[in-house]
């Protein structure tokens, strides 16, 4: 998360598709089919040789020209790519303005000792919420819910990593966008809600902790920003954003369509995440041997020999860009915005992302201003949220200039 990645909804409502009402069965099976296949795989690869297998393993096809930054580029023009998955973390949304939580000094995990929690991730803790909820209901609101204001939709735009993934779509190349973060820009970037998995779950809605009563992130916005906590006016009970805590489970789509979409993956693109967060990371090691993998990013990641493949002598686990080996790992190594400019430039379609950016934002900005023009007396109820998010938002404008002026 850009105050993203790191969150790990307490309960996911059926999809809009009506999958989750019909077709289940079939849909666990399948899934639970792959998982087994998945397994049966890795535990044949880490099965010893035997004397008739001999040691050396058949290095799988490589459909990369060359394993560079414009061979992935190359691949992509040739037409030889139609299903690209693409896994996104805090980075792609720090350039709007957003914090993520490890950099040193304006991390947000940084900035929390002022909550005095027993330790950063506490803030996303579901035992440690509920348990705040419990002793103090009645007094300042606890610390997520302060922390909430800072991270709250809204009031950022889009970045061009946003808008890249968008043009990936638009081109029928793009066959899903895992992200980690809860920031929503996906969705304001106009990411298909068919293409997206948030994988961390998302402000997009909330539920009711005691009767799963479903509110819209407005209404919890208003009491976020009104030094509430958001309560439940049925049964009185804690609403919390459908973000995925530490302690809770992943949102029933992610399990869903991993194992239908890994098999089917012919370029993984990563990028702006620190692949620390299981099961997130493990996803790069889903897709078929053969497939290309090109991670954009700040630093090196995800190519860390895994413990349990080093105990048991079986093959490496993540990106291999160093190893001698290496057939279809490329790194891009800078912000991700940068990276999509680059990669973009490659494949020729500089000027229309830079443009289709610069077009967005300008609507953003306009849509902004609009809504901070004086209306009517302010009604009871709905049109507080226009104040509060306009307010909140100016900063965030003034950090995004860059990229809208691009």
């Amino acid at each position: 998360m850009s105050a993203n990645e790191d969150t790990p909804p307490p309960t996911e409502k059926p999809d809009d598709d009506g999958s989750g009402a019909t077709g289940g069965k079939e849909e666990d099976k399948q899934e639970d089919e792959s998982d087994l296949n998945f397994l049966q795989r890795l535990l044949a690869q880490l099965k010893p040789p035997t004397a008739s297998e001999g040691v050396e393993k058949e290095k799988p096809e490589q459909l990369l020209e060359e394993v560079t930054f414009e061979g992935v580029a190359n691949y992509i023009k040739k037409g030889k790519c139609k299903n690209i998955i693409v896994m996104t973390g805090a980075g792609i949304s720090t350039a709007a303005g957003i914090p993520d939580f490890r950099s040193p000094g304006t991390g947000l995990y940084d900035n929390l000792q002022k909550y005095d929690l027993p330790h950063p991730q506490a803030v996303f803790e579901i035992n440690f919420f509920q348990s705040m909820v419990l002793f103090n209901q009645q007094s300042n609101p606890e610390p997520f819910f302060m922390l909430a204001k800072e991270l709250y939709p809204g009031s950022f735009k889009p970045t061009i990593s946003h808008y890249f993934i968008k043009l990936l779509s638009d081109k029928e190349l793009l066959l899903r966008n895992y992200t980690q973060n809860i920031d929503t820009l996906e969705r304001v970037a106009g990411i298909p809600q068919e293409k997206l998995v948030e994988a961390h779950g998302s402000f997009h809605t909330a539920h009711c902790l005691d009767c799963v009563k479903e509110y819209s992130h407005e209404w919890v916005r208003d009491e976020v920003f009104a030094d509430k906590i958001p309560t439940c006016p049925d049964c009185k009970g804690v609403v919390k954003p459908d973000i995925v805590f530490f302690g809770e489970s992943l949102p029933p789509v992610f399990h869903r369509c991993v194992p239908q979409d890994m098999p089917k993956c012919d370029l993984l693109i990563v990028m702006g995440t620190s692949l620390v967060v299981q099961p997130f990371c493990s996803l790069v090691d889903r897709v078929p041997a053969t497939t290309p993998r090109l991670l954009i990013n700040k630093e090196k990641c995800g190519n860390q020999p895994d413990f349990f493949s080093l105990l048991m002598g079986g093959p490496a686990s993540g990106f291999q860009f160093d190893s001698d080996d290496n057939y279809r790992d490329v790194m891009w190594q800078g912000t991700t915005d940068d990276g999509c400019v680059a990669l973009a430039e490659l494949l020729g379609w500089k000027d229309e992302l830079l443009n289709y950016v610069k077009a967005e934002h300008k609507r953003i900005d306009e849509a902004n201003a609009e809504a901070k023009k004086p209306s009517a007396p302010e009604k009871k109820g709905g049109d507080k949220e226009v104040g509060n998010s306009s307010n909140e938002g100016s900063e965030a404008e003034k950090q995004n200039k860059e990229a809208s002026n691009l």
